[in-house]
């Protein structure tokens, strides 16, 4: 088998992996035998998820962390340096929406929560570009990869989330730019990509997308009908694409945007 897509004894940190994408993610990258730092502000659940993984043979460290909060990452950053010496990637995947980000169709749209949208910029764009600053300059002293994660609303237009949607375009922008930037002062010693989900059902949008009794709400529908593959993602399906970007096998790829969506993007509806 080709070795390129192997992780073995690269040390890779996880933000937001007390999530449900984080799960998925942080056990995804031990089996391909990565040195998965846990990073989150839950730090029951990341020791556990950590534990599991040292249980199933594999090799984790919780690290319990706020990526808006410089001082704790940088605590993170020496506790995983003085354990293994090195860090080879990051996959910024902490994120999300907040309720003062949300446009309903009935709100004047020029009232808008300027607070609440702020929010949601601080916690998805700088909540990436924080992590990359603390863990950026080990990654590219041993050569690696970084990893963002953007939305199909950086893409498309979806009602309702514009402080989200403003974020994950930033992302986008970001990911591009920081990447050129990347090459110019490094060459291929490190690389910045992105992946971008479609709909996966999260503790965060379940309620949006689906109903009590395992049907789907209007909103749901409407995702479900503009997949081609009628059917929601399921979050173990965005690993491949993760290891591939972390990984040797895509060591002459960056700056680029990679869609996980079910075929979402591309369709007309026609």
């Amino acid at each position: 088998m080709y070795s390129g897509f192997s992780l073995e004894g690269k040390v890779i940190i996880v933000t937001g992996a007390t999530g449900v994408l984080g799960k998925s993610f942080v056990d995804g990258l031990a089996e391909a035998g990565a040195i998965v730092g846990i990073l989150g502000r839950n730090e029951a659940v990341a020791n556990e998820r950590a534990e599991a993984i040292i249980q199933n043979g594999g090799r984790a460290i919780a690290l319990i962390a706020d990526v808006q909060n410089e001082a704790q990452l940088e605590a993170a950053k020496d506790l995983v340096l003085k354990t293994y010496g090195k860090i080879d990637g990051l996959v910024n995947g902490a994120g999300g929406n907040r309720p003062g980000g949300v446009l309903q169709p009935d709100e004047d749209i020029f009232s808008l929560n300027i607070d609440g949208m702020k929010e949601v910029m601080d916690l998805n764009l700088w909540g990436t570009l924080y992590p990359t600053q603390i863990f950026g300059k080990a990654i590219a002293e041993a050569g690696g990869s970084i990893v963002n994660i953007s939305s199909m609303s950086a893409k498309r237009v979806l009602s309702k989330v514009m402080g989200y949607s403003l974020a994950k375009a930033a992302i986008d922008s970001y990911t591009q730019w920081f990447a050129v930037e990347l090459a110019n002062r490094y060459k291929d010693k490190v690389r910045m990509n992105a992946i971008a989900p479609g709909f996966f059902l999260t503790e965060q949008n379940r309620a949006l997308l689906t109903t009590e009794d395992g049907g789907f709400t209007p909103r749901g529908n409407a995702v479900i009908n503009q997949t081609p593959f009628k059917r929601f993602g399921h979050p173990d399906e965005l690993i491949g694409a993760l290891i591939w970007l972390l990984s040797d096998a895509s060591k002459f790829v960056t700056g680029t945007v990679i869609n996980v969506d079910g075929g979402f993007i591309v369709n007309s509806g026609v």
